[in-house]
């Protein structure tokens, strides 16, 4: 068996991968999509190959257009006739982990229906990958709800308990930031502060935002009739379209439940440019935030399922 990067000649064989468990994966189009866009690479894209030159395996990771290092893989698939999925899999995970850049191993997003665990196909396909995915190092699961917003549903009103102001200094934000990581609920957030300090992990995220392809006047501070900072609402994009993109409330102002105003600002942004659909998600474990997005009339039409280097 031999594992490599793909080259431009591999084309038409990457193409020619069908997935046919039901489970998200690099089909043609989107592959196609995504190469364009730059997000896709023939150096991200490995496969796994016998003697013969056969592919018996393939794995496809996605980064931001401008970025020099894979940053989530996408999908993996291994040919049925391979009779041990699960080792020829983590092998050229592995492989593809000891080529990249030095740094945090990019997780793996698996994006699943609602209650997917109770259907068995669902289930065994994401088995295998979690198995494969674990013996890689990627041995730490965490679950998100997937939301959306569609014109159908009501915009939320403007309550009024807080002032949105644009702030074009980017220092602001990262104070901010800051300032909301301290006792967040959300796992990135808490992730970060393990591998950063506050300040670094808040401009991280600072660059991560200006990455995406949401527009940085969007951006909201909001602020208490008394004027003192109560959070930010940013809303973002993503390659599919409008997202919520990131919402904080800081420490003390907690508790009066300004995350709906918030969460509000950012879907009367979007549905005043005339948005269709406008994608988020949280933890399952980050139950306010959750509920949030239930009282906005948000949908929850399915599971993101993160598998990640377990934190040292």
């Amino acid at each position: 068996m031999f594992f490599r990067p793909t080259v431009e000649s591999d084309l038409d064989a990457v193409l020619s991968v069908t997935v046919t468990d039901p489970i998200s994966w690099a089909d043609p189009e989107r592959y196609r999509r995504f190469l364009d866009a730059g997000s896709y690479r023939p150096a991200h894209t490995w496969i796994a190959e016998d003697a013969d030159g056969r592919m018996l395996a393939r794995a496809v990771w996605w980064t931001f257009p401008e970025g020099d290092r894979p940053l989530a893989l996408d999908c993996i698939w291994v040919d049925e006739s391979v009779a041990d999925r699960v080792a020829v899999a983590a092998a050229l995970l592995s492989a593809a982990h000891r080529a990249f850049p030095a740094g945090s191993l990019p997780e793996y997003h698996l994006f699943l229906p609602p209650g997917w665990r109770q259907d068995p196909a669902v289930a065994a396909a994401v088995r295998w990958r979690q198995d494969a995915a674990a013996r890689a190092g990627l041995g730490a699961e965490l679950e998100r709800l997937r939301y959306e917003w569609t014109p159908e549903l009501p915009v939320p009103a403007d309550r009024g308990l807080v002032e949105f102001r644009a702030e074009p200094d980017d220092a602001a934000f990262v104070e901010v930031f800051r300032r909301v990581a301290v006792g967040s609920l959300d796992d990135d957030t808490r992730r970060g502060l393990e591998r950063a300090d506050a300040q670094a992990q808040a401009e991280d995220t600072l660059a991560d935002y200006l990455r995406m392809p949401g527009e940085r006047a969007w951006w909201r501070l909001a602020y208490t009739p008394q004027g003192e900072v109560a959070g930010f609402a940013i809303p973002s994009a993503n390659q599919g379209g409008p997202v919520v993109g990131y919402l904080g409330v800081v420490p003390e102002q907690r508790g009066r439940g300004l995350v709906d105003d918030l969460l509000g600002e950012i879907t009367r942004s979007h549905a005043g440019r005339g948005a269709q659909r406008i994608g988020a998600d949280t933890d399952f474990g980050n139950a306010p935030m959750a509920a949030a997005f239930d009282r906005a009339g948000y949908r929850n039409f399915g599971v993101r399922l993160v598998l990640s280097a377990a934190a040292h």
